[in-house]
């Protein structure tokens, strides 16, 4: 059986631990509010200028940009987003083990797609399986803004222009709330939908053409989608964060609780031996 100071040296650690969890929740919470309030200010934008997309792309006489049309798929591009370090639950696996197995699923060897990864975990987890990651960013801010990662986006669309590969897709987690992220697979091009357009009547001008409008417009909207999922999963990074060093707080009061009845009665244990000593000497003597 462990000793007093055995066990009250634990106790102390194990409570010295739950105030480091603590904080690391208090400070999550407090990220994953302000992440939330980005990912919400960001729809409208997004909502406006998919709207006005889709209408130019709807009413062009020839919509022939390449972003608009299919072609025999060689090779199939992922973007993975994932946090740069862990102490997140299961954030990370459960978007790494999604990509995982559709990959597994749709490919037959490594030549057939490549890997574009957000964040270090999702970086180091691809390499040390030995697939294709072309591009990759880490150390990005809790609270990134379109600049942090417009080289990144600005490349991975001109690779889709360049054909390095033929459509594009991007996983995710989605942000439904504090204590709910679903991984999510989202096909960011080819815009292969929005030059039919459903019938819908433009009610834009345009100047010079349509058609230029979208040369400038198209990549835009591409690169929007990549950032409104990077404000997506960077709100669930933090809620996931946070519930994990809740969880992390709860077990050490848990086991400070157990610890402290281990204690309790090891000390009573003492006690009793101690008088039962006395009671014993005091007998031998008379």
């Amino acid at each position: 059986m462990a000793s007093l100071r055995d066990i009250k040296k634990r106790i102390n650690s194990t409570k010295k631990m739950s105030q480091i969890t603590k904080a690391m929740q208090m400070v999550s919470a407090a990220k994953m509010n302000r992440a939330e309030l980005n990912a919400k200010s960001f729809v409208p934008y997004m909502d406006k200028i998919q709207e006005v997309t889709t209408a130019v792309a709807a009413n062009a006489e020839d919509a022939s940009h390449p972003m608009l049309k299919s072609r025999p798929v060689k090779k199939t591009g992922y973007i993975v987003i994932t946090a740069d370090r862990g102490l997140a639950g299961s954030y990370n696996s459960n978007v790494l083990r999604e990509v995982n197995r559709t990959i597994q699923g749709r490919h037959k060897s490594n030549d057939e797609f490549v890997i574009i990864a957000l964040g270090r975990v999702g970086r180091d987890f691809f390499v040390k399986k030995g697939m294709n990651v072309i591009l990759d960013i880490v150390g990005l801010h809790d609270q990134p803004s379109f600049t942090d990662i417009k080289d990144f986006t600005s490349k991975t669309v001109d690779m889709f222009a360049d054909e390095t590969f033929d459509e594009l897709y991007i996983y995710y987690s989605h942000y439904v709330n504090a204590i709910k992220y679903d991984v999510t697979e989202k096909k960011i091009l080819p815009f292969t939908d929005m030059s039919r357009g459903g019938g819908m009547t433009s009610a834009y001008e345009y100047e010079p053409s349509a058609e230029a409008i979208l040369e400038v417009l198209l990549p835009q909207y591409a690169e929007s989608l990549i950032y409104g999922a990077v404000l997506d999963s960077k709100a669930s990074e933090h809620a996931a964060r946070m519930t994990a060093m809740k969880s992390a707080t709860d077990n050490a009061n848990d086991i400070i609780r157990n610890l402290d009845l281990s204690y309790n009665r090891a000390r009573q244990a003492a006690i009793t031996q101690e008088i039962t000593e006395i009671v014993g000497g005091a007998s031998a003597l008379e």
